[in-house]
């Protein structure tokens, strides 16, 4: 909950033309195609949270203000701020309002949070977040795969490395990348695994694309990801363990080289 000096900030915050709650929407202000107005809603406001325009603490503007600024009915600003709080964004409370949740409390697993968090400022941390995770998953996740997978989902990992290999654009690349890299986890027969990939698929499709953009060696990248196909078609777990670490290995350095 809130203290004085962060209910005096976020007081601030609302009576500042200049934050980010001041400025109205413009009537094409862009909304997520198909989505509903409180979840366009719940996203531009989700999105300033995480991109640090509201620090952990901030009291956020109240319906009225929100109705004002985006121009939609104050419903909608009450639907957008349950799915924050479901989200674990923000809390609230009556005669005190929504404030913004420590961020240690943030479901980072949640689809909606893992694309804000990709697209927030500080993109190194969201980078490494990543990698780690990767470091922590895929090697072993390969490994078992090279002993569980069935001749229905080798043929998925080859046709997407495959794919990898013949596209023609970032975007084709970076998408059967991320496919490639799904159907390794689903192939490693843990149940746990499938869904904790789809839930990243966001994450690492944004890791994917600044790789490939950073990464002008297309070439090795491709034989570092063939060797893995190789190795789990082949049966071999400690060979498609090592492969994968060559791999995380070279996206180590891709990240490393861009701080500089």
């Amino acid at each position: 909950m809130p203290d004085d000096k962060s209910r005096k900030r976020s007081a601030g915050v609302e009576a500042t033309p200049s934050s980010p709650a001041a400025t109205v929407r413009r009537p094409d202000m862009a909304w997520n195609p198909g989505s509903s107005v409180h979840a366009s809603l719940a996203g531009e406001i989700g999105l300033r949270i995480v991109r640090g325009d509201y620090p952990p603490g901030t009291i956020l503007p109240n319906e009225a203000k929100w109705s004002e600024t985006f121009n939609v009915s104050r419903s909608a600003v009450r639907e957008a701020i349950k799915m924050l709080m479901a989200k674990s964004l923000l809390a609230s409370r009556p005669k005190i309002g929504s404030w913004v949740e420590p961020k240690e409390r943030w479901n980072l697993l949640d689809r909606d949070v893992l694309a804000w968090y990709a697209t927030s400022p500080d993109r190194e941390v969201f980078l490494r977040t990543v990698q780690e995770f990767r470091h922590i998953i895929e090697p072993e996740a390969s490994a078992f795969a090279a002993m569980r997978r069935s001749d229905e989902q080798m043929a998925e990992i080859s046709q997407a490395c495959r794919e990898m290999g013949a596209a023609t654009n970032l975007q084709e690349r970076t998408r059967a990348d991320t496919r490639f890299h799904l159907a390794i986890l689903r192939a490693s027969g843990n149940d746990l695994l499938v869904p904790l990939g789809v839930l990243i698929e966001s994450a690492l499709d944004h890791l994917f694309v600044f790789v490939t953009r950073e990464h002008s060696d297309q070439r090795r990248a491709q034989a570092l990801h063939e060797a893995i196909e190789k190795n789990i078609r082949l049966q071999r777990p400690a060979a498609a363990r090592s492969a994968v670490h060559k791999l995380l290995a070279n996206t180590d350095e891709v990240i490393e080289r861009s701080r500089r």
